[in-house]
């Protein structure tokens, strides 16, 4: 099959241009036929990945129609106090770094006195914390951190807020590697 003259002519002016390869030959465009670049999931398994999962778990709850007034309206909630000091739990939790000295349980107990916690809450603060580690990260200390979320929410939901949970929609799934 004979080339056009005319393309013979745009593609050696093209290649002299370049000094060689063409740009999608080189990778400096990018070619949709190409697989996409493997996506490294992290396991949350250092004190920043920890400070980014709550920041971002935290940011859905100022979001979210449910919980948001809990937070905002009726404890008030100084977030730039709030944030570290859960840092600074889960990192003990995850790692065992150094004890947390928070008073989770007297904290839970009087935010319930002041408005029932009932399992819709519950419910949504869990959902929200796995969707907000599923989307980011996977492995041993990330299915730590959903496992004693899970054990935690269901025994304050027992001793604290008097109240079934988890209900069977809300149950978490196995975690699959990605």
């Amino acid at each position: 099959m004979r080339q056009d003259p005319r393309e013979a002519a745009v593609s050696s002016s093209h290649m002299e241009g370049c000094g060689g390869d063409p740009p999608c030959w080189e990778g400096l465009i990018v070619d949709h036929r190409d697989p996409p670049p493997p996506v490294t999931v992290l396991d949350l398994s250092t004190p920043a990945q920890v400070h980014d999962l709550v920041t971002i778990f935290y940011r859905e709850i100022v979001f979210d129609e449910l919980l948001e007034p809990i937070f905002s309206e009726v404890v008030e909630v100084d977030w730039a106090e709030h944030i570290p000091r859960l840092i600074d739990y889960w990192c003990w939790i995850l790692f065992a770094t150094h004890p947390y000295r928070g008073a989770v349980t007297r904290t839970h107990r009087r935010i319930h006195e002041l408005q029932a916690i009932e399992p819709a809450h519950c419910d949504r603060w869990f959902g929200l914390w796995v969707q907000c580690i599923d989307q980011r990260w996977s492995g041993p200390y990330a299915d730590h951190a959903k496992q004693h979320a899970q054990t935690l929410m269901a025994g304050m939901a027992k001793r604290l807020f008097e109240c079934p949970w988890p209900t069977p929609d809300v149950a978490p799934e196995p975690s699959h590697p990605r």
